[in-house]
Order: C-alpha cells, then sequence, then structure tokens
C-alpha cells in the first residue's frame, strides 16, 4: 500500500529561527521529505533567517547536517538531498531591527502573487514585533500565512496580548497556532475511529463509559532546556495545549462537516464545558511533581535541581482530574497525567467502558474485566481494543482479556509523515482544521489559570518522584480515592 501525495501551490516559505532547534530538528527534514516525495512544487522556495552571518552554502551544508542528523538513512537519496538543498536560501536578519530586512522583501519581490508562509520559530516574544514588522515592510498579501509555535503566552493576559499583536496584522484566516500532537497520524484517526464507524458513537458516553485517561509521558529530562522549562513547568507546556487538545477530540460533539470551523467550534464547546478548578479545590483534585535522581533503562540520571542548579518550585509532572459538565460526560472523568523522567516514552489515551451489569459465568471461569480501548499516539501508532474472550481448549469455560490490535506500521506498509510534515502542507494550502483558533487557545488558559493560581497559594511544593518511576505517590492516590487505577502504557 502507498500513501496517496497530494501536490500544494508553488510557495516561498520563510523560517524566522531557521537555523535555531526547531527548524533544523524538525521543519526542514520535513520539507526535505515533502521534496523528496515530489508534494513540494518545483518552484518552491525555502529561506532561513537568523542573526547569524552566512552565505546561502554554509546554510546548505548547516542543514545537510541536520538532515544526516535527523533524517533516517534510508530515506537520504543523495539526488533528492541535492534537489532540495538546491531550493534553499539564506538571509541574515534582525527580528526587531533594521537589518536584512531590504534583502528579504527583495528576495520575496519577485514573487509576489504566490503563497507566502511566515513560520516564526522563535521565542513567543518575539511574535508580536516580527508580525509589526512584516506588516510596516509591506510583506502582508492576501496569500500570507503566519505560524506561530506554543507556549503562546503564560496565562490568560499574556495569550490574548499575544492574539492581538498578532492579530493586528493578520486576519484570523491567515493565522496558524501549531500544536504538533494534532498531526500525529493516530490523533486524526481518533476522528476517523468515532465518526466513521456505527460501532462506537453510540455508547460514546456516560452510559457505557466509566472513565478517560490520557497520558503523555517522556523519560528525557528537561536538558539544554532547563531555563525555559524552569519558567514554565508541566502544566504550561505540555496541559494547556496538548492534553487539552486530545481531551477535546474524545469528548467533542460530532461536527456538522470535516471543516475548520465546525470541528474548532465543537473543541471550544468542550473547553467552555471544562469545571473550573478554582484554587480552594486544586489539592483535591491535581498532583504536581518534580523528578528526583534516578535510573532509566538501567542508566543512572540526575534529579530536575541537578540539572537546573538552584531551588525551583517549578512542577515536571502534573495529574488532573478534569470533569466535562455536559449531558453526555456528566459524572464521567477525565485523568491527565504528564511528565518527564517517567518510566517510559509513550502517548496514550485510555477509554475505560463500564463493567457488565450482572456475569452469568461462573467463579472458576476467572474475572470479567471491562472492556478498553486503548488508543496509542507514539510509540508504535495503533489502536486496540480489549475484549473478553474464551481461553481455547477444553475443560469448560475460561476468560481472558485478548486485545483486538490494529498496529498502523503493521497494516499500512508506508511510512508515516512526521506531524510537522502533514501540518506544513496544510499550512501551505490554506486548511486550519488541525490547528488553534484564538478562542481555543484563551479558552483553555481560562481553565488552566486557576489551578496556577492555587499551587502559588499553597504551602506545599511538588512532590518528588524517582526518574524512572510512573510519577509521584500522590497521582496513584488521585485514582485509588475514585476506585480506579492507572492504566500502564503497553498493558
Amino acid at each position: 500500500m502507498t500513501a496517496q501525495i497530494i501536490p500544494v501551490q508553488t510557495f516561498d516559505l520563510v523560517v524566522f529561527g531557521g537555523t535555531g532547534d526547531l527548524a533544523l530538528r524538525k521543519l526542514l527534514p520535513g520539507l526535505y521529505q515533502r521534496c523528496r516525495d515530489r508534494q513540494m512544487p518545483s518552484e518552491a522556495r525555502v529561506c532561513g533567517l537568523s542573526r547569524r552571518e552566512m552565505s546561502d552554502d554554509e546554510f546548505r551544508e548547516l542543514v545537510r547536517g541536520a538532515l544526516n542528523d535527523h533524517v533516517n538513512a534510508d530515506d537520504l537519496v543523495p539526488e533528492d538531498v541535492e534537489r532540495f538543498l538546491g531550493r534553499l536560501s539564506y538571509i541574515s536578519l534582525d527580528a526587531t531591527g533594521s537589518k536584512g530586512w531590504p534583502d528579504l522583501c527583495s528576495f520575496l519581490a519577485c514573487c509576489a502573487d504566490r503563497i507566502r508562509v511566515f513560520y516564526l520559530a522563535t521565542s513567543p516574544e518575539l511574535f508580536g514585533p516580527v508580525c509589526a514588522k512584516l506588516g510596516d515592510q509591506g510583506l502582508v498579501t492576501p496569500q500570507t500565512r503566519v505560524v506561530i509555535e506554543k507556549p503562546i503566552g503564560k496565562d490568560l493576559a499574556s495569550a490574548k496580548a499575544v492574539n492581538e499583536a498578532v492579530g493586528a496584522v493578520f486576519e484570523e484566516r491567515q493565522i496558524f497556532r501549531i500544536d504538533h500532537y494534532l498531526g500525529k497520524e493516530t490523533v486524526q484517526n481518533l476522528m476517523a475511529l468515532r465518526f466513521a464507524n456505527a460501532l462506537f458513537e453510540p455508547i460514546w458516553n456516560r452510559a457505557a463509559i466509566d472513565h478517560v485517561q490520557i497520558t503523555v509521558a517522556e523519560t528525557v529530562g528537561v536538558g539544554n532546556r532547563a531555563d525555559y522549562y524552569d519558567h514554565s513547568g508541566a502544566l504550561r507546556d505540555m496541559v494547556q495545549n496538548h492534553m487539552l487538545q486530545l481531551l477535546c477530540l474524545v469528548a467533542m460533539e460530532p461536527p456538522s462537516a470535516m471543516d475548520a470551523n465546525s470541528l474548532r467550534d465543537e473543541k471550544l464547546k468542550v473547553l467552555s464545558a471544562l469545571k473550573p478548578i478554582r484554587p480552594g479545590r486544586v489539592e483535591q483534585v491535581t498532583v504536581r511533581g518534580q523528578y528526583a535522581p534516578g535510573a532509566i533503562d538501567g542508566k543512572a540520571v540526575p534529579g530536575y535541581l541537578d540539572e537546573l542548579g538552584h531551588r525551583s518550585e517549578t512542577e515536571t509532572f502534573v495529574a488532573i482530574k478534569a470533569e466535562v459538565e455536559t449531558w453526555r460526560w456528566s459524572g464521567v472523568p477525565f485523568y491527565l497525567r504528564t511528565g518527564k523522567r517517567l518510566a517510559q516514552r509513550a502517548s496514550e489515551i485510555v477509554v475505560q467502558m463500564r463493567p457488565i451489569p450482572h456475569s452469568i459465568f461462573e467463579r472458576d471461569a476467572g474475572e470479567v474485566r471491562p472492556n478498553r480501548l486503548v488508543i496509542r499516539l507514539q510509540p508504535d501508532e495503533g489502536v486496540r481494543l480489549y475484549l473478553m474472550s474464551k481461553d481455547p481448549g477444553p475443560g469448560g469455560m475460561r476468560l481472558k482479556t485478548t486485545p483486538l490490535n490494529l498496529s498502523f506500521s503493521e497494516t499500512f506498509k508506508v511510512r508515516f509523515p512526521d506531524a510537522y510534515e502533514r501540518l506544513l502542507m496544510d499550512v501551505v494550502r490554506g486548511n486550519q482544521t488541525l490547528f488553534m483558533r484564538k478562542d481555543e487557545v484563551e479558552a483553555a488558559w481560562t481553565w488552566c489559570e486557576p489551578i496556577l493560581d492555587g499551587w502559588k497559594q499553597s504551602d506545599e511544593g511538588p512532590e518528588n518522584y524517582g526518574a524512572g518511576s510512573w510519577g509521584p505517590s500522590g497521582a496513584v492516590a488521585l485514582m485509588v480515592h475514585d476506585g480506579r487505577r492507572w492504566v500502564e502504557p503497553g498493558t
């Protein structure tokens, strides 16, 4: 089976922060793959911008090294690499000063009528100033799009300020707030699973579902992001964007159509229906932790404070019991869990069904366990439905939990595009379906901000947990208090 490649229109893509980690690790390798698959038109151009002085050829060699580091060796076809590198240009530019802007204007002037994408792979503080400069330089056309990365603000007020600054130059239809989790194959398959199968939607409600768990676990520490992370923390870095977006896709009502605004309207309704977690309730329904020294894959690793070099109350782990106050989900808790230096790298959504009302089987047949749907986002993308079945063989009825396994890598013998590959091409198409709208961002901050306020008011800091574990004991207690337990990824 081969993936269908749909070419896009000719475009110019300009990356602010073109020599940074995001550009070299994700954006440029992703564009190479789209070029290799002949999805990028031959006239498309990519221009990297940063303050560093270098020539086009030096930039191309920098990107060649990035491709060698971040693209599978089997995908590095010499002719394709050279063809892609030949599309690259570089301009040394001061994003907030005057240096380089005439060169950028000159670069774009020859193709003023084509699609133009500005990707701001910069710190969020530059989003507004860069957009203002783009407007002042006359570089915003009806065919222009701008892409901004998380974090969009650090609280509700700053998020509104970013949205207003970018919105002063670009129309909402031109603004693409990227969340790479929404570009993952399995996340999009969640919508197909729900809305293209008659099997699930009739039972996708409180009558059949006991609770939902969403886990995004990382084995890495903060590394060279320590300074950024210490001003952010797990809630700002993961919950406010990635995890709430996943919750929305699980909990939303069926949209009227598969278009950007219909889909985002339904996600906004979910965010608006989240039960507020006021500061007085924070300690009852949230747990925050901070990793201590431990071991990952048998290798000793330092604790967060050791990596940071000073005391800090910043959380590297968060567990939250969230509730969606709608008829569909009344009484169904959504447990969110994310953290660094956990036991394994995994992102999963677990939809735990209610137990059967009455068992007709004898006790020695074994325990009848509730059905469970597991949607694996990474690694080993796929869907598993755990059912009760008879253990084969004579000797009476013996029940066993058995998974129906849809492994994407085994079922579809194709390379799955990286999330950034798909999302970049959606930007060129002008398709905002997988991007956040202004009101979504602000609604997410409206829900998260009281949690941050509650933690500030608390006398207790984050609970320590050993690196290589599944987080602090408080996270286990959060579930045990409700008579439930976390489902560990892969089980």
